[in-house]
């Protein structure tokens, strides 16, 4: 059985000689294999009462998409008169909000099928209509059956949503430019300095103390502070809170107080974050919980500790049922991005509308301790600066998927919000078993012999963070190399993630950096260039494309870091540690421009691109896979380390800082 996706197509109902004739036709727009595909989760059960009422959500198609792009590379490049003007919540729903021709024709095609005119809501987000109506009605509506599903997995029914695409009811006028039509950007005013004391930069005073001799051995909270001159926080203002997402892993109370006593002790004993419950998502957990693995006691320790006595938050995405799934199987963020922007709970972009059910969890959850609750659509206000340590292979999310999501995480750089995202710690491939035994991609002949690139961080509209390390008895002061850390036996390596996207092409902001890589440091492999739908992986016997989005845009420490988990002190490496040092980084340069009366640096990629001199250029080491050697790390930028690490406060060199970097110049 194929669950089909409906489009109306044709054009506005007309009068003809006083009476309503209906131009609307029914159309296939999609068929999707519920039942008897072979990656289905779900299989029909029985048909729906011709009586019960079903809940309709019809999708508009958002418009203006290249628009918010443009827009976004104006706001974000520091030679642009426009830089740091960010978007409102309110101009980014107006920029991007279906035509009022496409409302009013869909409204009529509703009325015209006997809906009353008044039981028909329009959104706030103005992406959807609503309305309910009975089974019968809607099978009618759509010419389709209703049905059950059930899932084959956990054996929950729920009734099938019928949501479906209004697709191709764009007319001439849905196309339309509506840059002029938008009022002249302003500053939020949310934005005012929260405090008027200057902040007078401390003299760089780290003298190589035994500990900081041993940051080759052990990483710690001084340790960084050191290597990227981070100097100590002191504010705590209302706007720059530092988020962290979870899913999956969850923080111990007892392992944070353990870590502040031992190597933050600036930060009081029961220091928290604040939890924002994405979807039934809860902590902290038991210390001796196995769902204690570490992850989320890394991101607040190194966040809370760089950062303190600024306000942490905790997004606690899904509830137990399914966050633990998700983590052995696919970390997605639907639910998360539902909960950031109610706009993208019924969202339609490239085929699909809404969350995937194949993919993505279903609220409520029927499973004994389940979330009760409906899917939370834009229940809170996103963080300035949010901290990813999650995340999947490309490969493993059909593309429109992958798509429809990077349309998001462009929406919140517009406006004004920073989404750091470790790239992995596999080298070129993904993690063993992640689509395939090796983690590599297959050729015609089933080699794994192709690169895999990383997702959620091949969305060019994202900043990707790969990892760098001390060397072996070198110090804090010392230039760090690229992450890689093999067993005795050398059977298992990790190291930092870096490659090109299959499903999105070399953004204009690093296409120069990329070109100077090819022309100076091809590393002489075969190469493809991936078509639209990415269906021509490892074309021509390539092993990677040559035209995709390149990873890590940056790199921070990834290795011997010191952490408590589950009451026990331990190792952590990967780059996994490496996006919350970036997260606090820009979470501190944010507090000072807050106090000059400006915005946040939003998305960081095209200042970064634009001023490579302003960071730590790493050029020893490497990332193998895939049976190579994989790319090696040199001068510029990288498919190992990107640009580099946090400038460092003891270059021996005086430097003119851009004025997004300019607070942690501290010279």
């Amino acid at each position: 059985m194929a669950y089909r996706i409906l489009s109306i197509v044709g054009g506005l109902a007309f009068m003809t000689q006083g009476q309503v004739v209906s131009s609307f036709s029914n159309t296939v727009h999609e068929t999707r294999a519920i039942a008897d595909g072979a990656h289905s989760s779900w299989r029909a059960a029985p048909r729906l009462p011709p009586e019960v009422i079903v809940p309709v959500r019809i999708a508009l198609k958002q418009q203006n998409l290249a628009v918010g792009i443009d827009r976004l590379m104006s706001m974000s490049h520091p030679d642009s008169s426009d830089y740091g003007k960010t978007l409102t919540t309110d101009e980014v729903t107006r920029l991007f909000a279906p035509s009022a021709v496409s409302v009013e024709a869909v409204r009529d095609w509703l009325v015209e099928s006997g809906v009353p005119p008044a039981t028909i809501a329009h959104s706030d987000s103005k992406g959807w209509l609503a309305v309910d109506m009975t089974a019968a009605h809607s099978e009618r509506l759509l010419e389709s059956e209703l049905y059950e599903f059930e899932h084959l997995k956990t054996g929950k029914a729920s009734t099938s949503e019928r949501v479906f695409r209004i697709a191709d009811m764009m007319y001439s006028e849905c196309e339309n430019n509506l840059e002029a039509s938008l009022p002249k950007l302003t500053l939020d005013s949310r934005r005012s300095p929260i405090s008027t004391q200057p902040w007078h930069p401390p003299a760089p005073a780290y003298s190589l103390t035994p500990e900081l001799q041993a940051c080759s051995v052990n990483i710690t909270p001084p340790c960084l502070r050191a290597l990227y001159g981070i100097p100590p926080g002191h504010i705590n203002d209302t706007v720059n809170t530092l988020g962290f997402y979870e899913q999956g892993d969850y923080y111990a109370a007892e392992d944070l107080d353990l870590f502040f006593a031992n190597y933050a002790p600036w930060v009081p004993q029961g220091t928290r974050p604040t939890l924002q419950s994405v979807d039934g998502g809860d902590a902290p957990y038991p210390i001796n919980d196995s769902n204690v693995g570490g992850e989320a006691d890394l991101d607040l320790d190194i966040g809370i500790a760089l950062v303190y006595p600024q306000s942490v938050v905790v997004y606690q995405v899904d509830d137990a049922i399914y966050a633990p799934q998700e983590v052995a199987l696919d970390n997605t963020f639907n639910t998360f991005l539902d909960s950031l922007d109610g706009s993208y709970c019924d969202y339609s972009a490239y085929g699909i509308t809404g969350d995937s059910p194949d993919i993505d969890p279903k609220y409520p959850d029927p499973a004994a301790g389940g979330y009760k609750g409906q899917r939370q659509c834009g229940v809170y206000k996103p963080t300035r600066v949010i901290s990813i340590s999650f995340g999947e292979a490309e490969g493993d999310f059909p593309k429109p998927y992958v798509e429809r999501q990077c349309n998001e995480f462009m929406k919140l750089s517009l406006q004004g919000h920073t989404i750091l995202i470790a790239s992995g710690d596999y080298g070129v491939a993904a993690p063993p078993r992640d689509g395939s035994p090796s983690g590599c991609l297959s050729d015609s002949g089933q080699n794994q012999t192709i690169f895999s690139a990383p997702y959620p961080n091949d969305c060019p509209w994202t900043t990707s963070v790969g990892g760098s390390m001390v060397e072996p008895n070198a110090t804090a002061r010392d230039p760090e190399s690229a992450f890689q850390v093999c067993s005795p036996s050398s059977e298992n390596c990790y190291s930092s993630t870096g490659g090109f996207s299959n499903y999105f092409s070399t953004p204009s902001y690093q296409k120069a950096a990329v070109a100077e890589w090819f022309d100076n440091h091809n590393p002489g492999y075969p190469t493809y260039v991936a078509n639209a739908n990415a269906s021509n992986i490892g074309e021509g016997g390539g092993i990677y494309n040559r035209a995709g989005r390149a990873v890590p845009d940056v790199a921070a420490n990834a290795a011997n870091m010191l952490l408590y988990v589950g009451g026990e002190l331990g190792k952590f490496y990967g780059a996994s540690l490496a996006a919350p040092i970036w997260g606090s980084v820009v979470t501190l340069i944010n507090q000072q421009r807050t106090i000059a009366g400006k915005g946040p640096v939003g998305f960081l990629n095209p200042v970064l691109y634009a001023n490579p001199w302003a960071l730590n250029d790493i050029t020893n080491g490497s990332n193998p896979g895939c049976g190579t050697n994989g790319f090696t790390a040199v001068k510029g930028w990288d498919p190992v380390t990107g640009l580099g690490t946090p400038l460092s406060a003891l270059s021996r060199h005086r430097i003119r800082v851009s004025d997004m970097l300019m607070p942690f110049s501290l010279l």
